[in-house]
């Protein structure tokens, strides 16, 4: 049986999910979407992530047609877009981040057609510049790997693919081809942030995983609380958890769905709490 492994040169992602096997722990995967509610408070929030824990930062590239999402990431890509987020914007977030942080993995996570708007080369020219670490692009599969993928792995991006309850073993190789970083593992099949996977179900879908690929892999989909990311990673290398920390940006909106002054420091809070299952 043929087994993906990362062949990428070694960066930030790599050297995170070494230091995490070298402390005997499992990461944190956090997922804001960029310009969530407005640029200021969105850059403030991602600036601190690592402080409170985030492993790796996810950043969705807001999108008017988030399909693969939930209605709290679809409500966060239009509070972002309305705000007047862009993807010039969000690779300029990253450069900024970048400034202050050399450390933490960002993978910019979405769909095609902003970037196909945007230019590929251009944008992944752009995304390197920037400081970021890898792609999460969710609607384009392996057959269209000449779009992005190939470009995007030549300039030293990672390149991290979804793998679902569905994805047979007569499928997992073509999956798992280019797949760099890590694997992203869907623990439910549907939409983000509907309900959960319990840990028997996740267990032997990770085992077959691991059968394919040396890869580290993210657990996402319907992961909440300490308790889930906790469970999670005793079988995985790290959770992801992204519907939760956008359902606490909304909670701490005002009436006309600006930040509240407490609203960055209330999704630190709840980052922190995460993190803590991972040192128990």
């Amino acid at each position: 049986m043929s087994r993906a492994s990362g062949s990428m040169k070694e960066n930030r992602l790599a050297r995170r999910f070494e230091a995490l096997r070298a402390a005997g722990r499992g990461g944190l995967v956090t997922f804001v979407t960029a310009g969530d509610p407005d640029l200021d408070s969105s850059a403030a929030l991602l600036r601190q992530l690592p402080s409170v824990g985030a492993d790796v930062i996810e950043l969705g590239m807001p999108f008017s047609d988030p399909m693969a999402d939930g209605p709290a990431i679809q409500a966060s890509s239009q509070r972002a877009l309305a705000a007047g987020m862009t993807l010039a914007k969000t690779l300029a977030m990253v450069g900024t981040f970048r400034e202050g942080d050399d450390k933490t993995p960002v993978i910019l996570m979405g769909y095609f057609n902003p970037i196909y708007q945007y230019g590929s080369q251009n944008f992944v020219e752009d995304a390197v510049a920037a400081g970021v670490d890898g792609l999460i692009i969710v609607d384009l599969p392996p057959e269209e790997d000449d779009e992005l993928c190939h470009p995007a792995m030549t300039a030293g991006l990672h390149w991290i693919r979804l793998v679902t309850p569905t994805t047979d073993d007569r499928r997992m190789p073509t999956v798992l081809k280019n797949t760099s970083g890590f694997v992203y593992y869907v623990s439910i099949a549907g939409i983000t942030g509907t309900r959960s996977a319990s840990a028997d179900v996740i267990r032997p879908a990770l085992r077959r995983l691991n059968q394919h690929t040396d890869l580290p892999v993210a657990v996402g989909f319907g992961i909440r609380t300490p308790e889930q990311v906790g469970e999670v990673v005793n079988d995985a290398d790290a959770a992801v958890v992204g519907s939760a920390l956008v359902r606490e940006i909304e909670r701490n909106l005002d009436d006309q769905g600006n930040a509240t002054q407490g609203m960055v420091d209330q999704v630190l809070k709840r980052v922190q709490g995460l993190s803590a299952a991972l040192s128990n």
